[in-house]
């Protein structure tokens, strides 16, 4: 069976740019997770309301609409890599925040350090999609879906693992000086796999996408390709906005040492799950409404038996772990449709979009779990909210059925 692991194996071996742009999302994410640590565990730490934790998802979710728009204008007037290395360079100056909110006890720096992360996110998206469609062959394809798949796993995974041992022990400005060495080291890989992208493929990134994408001219399989994510978020985000709250209510005398670890739980899930995907079947995979909604069901069971887990931290992260390891397959089947439904000319665009789709329904989904969760509590909004939003979604993906 090929799987996406496999794939993504053969496709770095054979291609230089492939793994220093691999080992710089690595060292980039690291950064990345450490800060999400730091920023989740001292509002922990600071006893935030379970409604101020779940604001800090949306924050850390809504200015990606506004960075999907910035990043699809700037992959039209320079190659996708300088992008990259700008929007680190950005990430690298951002930092100055949460050490601004640390040195002063300052909750509206740390969620502010949320936005600008979630700006940057939306600028690399395009980016990246430009990257991949023009660097592989068709038949590659599932190894980029393999490295959305790791880079989105790997933005808390090495972070948070290592926060989780150090949160507590290490001073929070030494993490965020690691922070800061990731993001040159970053910076330094994606300057040399720059100069090894072959030369040809490297103009022709440069050169001007698509400026729209007409919905009455795409085609039924088109429209679901965009679709997809925008699903998983209206789905996922309630629930993962309120994993911190749910920690306050599942520990309330410690939070932050129940919270960081189902973080990594989470992760972990993130990156498996779609590495054991059939890479020659990705296709018709994403075809099968009974697969896409067994694998939300699964996500919402688990979540959704959480609260009966209070004692039991154990059989919490292992739940965690289920509910990611499926949402996952979702998420690498929606990247994988963009990148394979649409031509080099249109994917970038095509990228933006469903990624401004997915901030829109994320935002929309977590404010309202906001609004009720301040009412209701972190419990019986989960319950509320995701099986709205699931319901909607099986409407959705019946349409825009192949």
């Amino acid at each position: 069976m090929n799987f996406l692991l496999f794939a993504l194996l053969r496709a770095l071996r054979c291609y230089a740019w492939l793994r220093l742009l691999a080992a710089a999302f690595i060292w980039s994410s690291l950064g990345n997770g450490l800060t999400q640590v730091v920023v989740f565990g001292q509002l922990l730490q600071w006893q935030a309301s379970p409604a101020l934790l779940t604001l800090a998802w949306l924050l850390a979710t809504v200015p990606g609409f506004i960075g999907s728009l910035l990043g699809e204008t700037l992959c039209r007037r320079a190659t996708p890599l300088s992008v990259l290395m700008a929007a680190e360079a950005a990430g690298m100056l951002a930092l100055l925040i949460p050490w601004f909110g640390l040195q002063y006890q300052s909750i509206p720096a740390l969620l502010m350090v949320q936005s600008v992360e979630a700006l940057l996110g939306g600028i690399t998206w395009p980016a990246l999609a430009l990257i991949f469609k023009h660097g592989l062959r068709n038949d590659e394809l599932p190894a980029a879906t393999a490295m959305e798949s790791l880079i989105f796993a790997s933005q808390v995974l090495l972070g948070t693992g290592i926060g989780v041992l150090l949160f507590g022990r290490v001073s929070p400005f030494a993490l965020l000086g690691i922070d800061a060495l990731s993001f040159l080291l970053s910076l330094g890989l994606l300057w040399l796999a720059c100069r090894r992208f072959p030369e040809g493929k490297a103009s022709a990134a440069a050169v001007p996408v698509n400026r729209g994408l007409a919905w009455a001219t795409l085609s039924t399989v088109q429209k679901r390709s965009l679709l997809l994510l925008p699903a998983l978020a209206a789905v996922g985000s309630p629930a993962m906005a309120l994993l911190p709250a749910l920690a306050q209510q599942l520990n309330p005398g410690g939070a932050a040492g129940l919270a960081l670890p189902l973080l990594f739980s989470r992760s972990l899930g993130q990156l498996f799950g779609p590495l054991l995907l059939n890479g020659d079947r990705l296709a018709g995979y994403a075809k099968r409404n009974r697969l896409l909604l067994g694998c939300l069901l699964i996500f919402l069971g688990a979540y959704g038996t959480l609260p009966l887990t209070r004692g039991a931290a154990s059989a919490a992260l292992l739940l965690i772990f289920i509910a990611h390891l499926a949402s996952n397959v979702v998420f690498a089947l929606g990247t994988f449709s963009v990148l394979h439904h649409f031509s080099a000319a249109e994917v970038s665009s095509a990228s933006a979009r469903t990624g401004r789709w997915q901030t829109l329904s994320a935002a929309l989904a977590t404010g309202i779990t906001v609004l009720l969760t301040a009412r209701f509590g972190a419990i019986q909004t989960l319950y509320m909210v995701c099986a709205t939003t699931f319901a909607l979604v099986a409407l959705l993906l019946a349409r825009y059925r192949e």
